[in-house]
């Protein structure tokens, strides 16, 4: 096999791939082989005509077709990687030769890596992020904490309260009439948390249990069965079961039950801590998402066609993937989307684009500050993600050996990132003024 490289415009190359005619032959043999038994010729056992007479009979081209694509997704990959290129479309595809006795020629149009013009990259202005953790923000963390470490308690000597959880038979009526999905049997209810229509959950304050009692209620104007909307109903209802939750007194004791701290204001602190630890890190996401954008709005990338495509296929590729993992056919879910894939990979356009420059720009800062990944940072990736997964290092490790070289690339754009949030510059926030 040889390959000969033609650039073209925009970023596109086209591969001259040759095969020698002798693994054409071996080819357009091994396409006999694999369809001789299904064709029957008058005067031969099936499977056992020989190939110059299907040939004849049917034209010397027979087989040409499934041999060709066999060649070229066999040797296409070879043939990609001797080229030298950075390719990153898929390929078009023209045979230019195909004939017995003759190589077999097919060229390959692709999309390589773009140039790329940085702007400026150090010293961007972001956004100051300003931290503060107010008492308000630690107080609902540790109740929350008292939430989940409540108790609960069966009451039968007193009527329904508001926060207790129930367990209740209803019947709702417009008009005199029950209507479809209006009944419920040993329905468990927290009173107060808002899941029924408005003003339903607040009259079942103060019922007994087993008594029937009416709750007259309005279904909302934007309620979803339109028979309902707006429309005044009565339900019947019968609380069954009431249980009361006992929240733990807030002290040292309880500091001590939900904690590693054996008192309440160490349990506090440590709570502060871990809501600042989260905003910190939520607030350096914002300044890397904002620097990076500054970096990638000033600099300049002509994407070619091809490549935009191909990521849009992957994203798309990515989505049915998603969907597939979820137990639903794709076919399904783009039925219930009200649109084909096709539509789907032309709506990706916006996304792909961004994922290109984002890539594209931050290689290109790692390249123009000679940024790159070591052995220690793939190793320390590695004990990242077994830790993130729970897993053995030398598993996780066995899975990325042979993906090794893509990782460090990943690693790399990784600190290119940092280094252009680390360079950038923080400036206060201006103030929006309504115009």
């Amino acid at each position: 096999m040889s390959v000969s490289v033609e650039k073209l415009e925009k970023s596109m190359v086209r591969l001259t791939i040759e095969v020698s005619a002798e693994d054409f032959d071996k080819a357009i043999n091994k396409v006999y082989n694999r369809q001789k038994g299904r064709m029957n010729v008058p005067g031969f056992r099936k499977g056992k005509t020989p190939r110059k007479v299907l040939e004849k009979m049917y034209g010397e081209a027979i087989f040409y077709e499934d041999a060709a694509n066999d060649l070229i997704n066999s040797s296409y990959p070879e043939a990609a990687k001797e080229s030298g290129e950075e390719i990153v479309s898929n390929p078009e595809i023209n045979v230019t030769q195909i004939e017995a006795g003759k190589p077999f020629i097919y060229t390959a149009e692709v999309a390589v890596k773009p140039p790329v013009s940085l702007g400026k990259y150090k010293g961007v202005e972001v956004d100051k992020q300003v931290i503060e953790v107010f008492d308000e923000e630690i107080d609902e963390e540790i109740r929350k904490e008292q939430e989940k470490n409540a108790t609960r308690n069966e009451v039968t000597d007193r009527p329904v309260k508001d926060g207790d959880e129930i367990i209740l038979d209803f019947e709702g009526f417009c008009d005199g009439e029950a209507f479809e999905g209006g009944k419920g049997t040993d329905y468990p209810l927290t009173v107060g948390s808002g899941s029924f229509i408005p003003g339903f959950e607040e009259q079942l304050v103060g019922a007994v249990i087993g008594e029937e009692m009416d709750v007259n209620v309005t279904f909302p104007e934007n309620y979803q069965a339109e028979e309902l909307k707006g429309k005044p109903a009565v339900f019947k209802c019968t609380v069954k079961k009431i249980t009361e939750k006992i929240l733990p007194e807030l002290d040292d004791e309880f500091a001590d039950e939900v904690s590693e701290f054996s008192t309440l204001a160490e349990y506090r602190e440590d709570v502060r801590k871990n809501i600042t630890e989260r905003k910190e890190k939520a607030a350096l996401s914002v300044k890397e998402n904002q620097a990076v954008e500054k970096v990638i709005a000033d600099a300049h990338v002509e994407i070619p066609e091809p490549m935009l495509r191909t990521q849009q296929e992957q994203i798309a590729g990515e989505l049915e993937q998603q969907v597939v993992s979820q137990g639903m056919k794709f076919e399904d879910y783009l039925k219930y989307a009200q649109t084909t894939r096709e539509q789907l990979v032309d709506r990706m356009k916006e996304d792909a684009e961004r994922r290109i420059m984002y890539r594209l720009v931050m290689e290109q800062v790692a390249k123009e500050e000679n940024i790159t990944a070591t052995d220690e940072d793939f190793e320390a990736e590695i004990q990242r993600m077994a830790d993130a997964y729970h897993m053995d290092a030398d598993t996780i490790r066995k899975y990325f050996v042979a993906d090794k070289e893509r990782m460090m690339e990943d690693l790399a754009v990784q600190k290119a990132i940092t280094f252009v949030t680390e360079n950038a510059v923080e400036v206060e926030k201006k103030e929006e003024t309504a115009e």
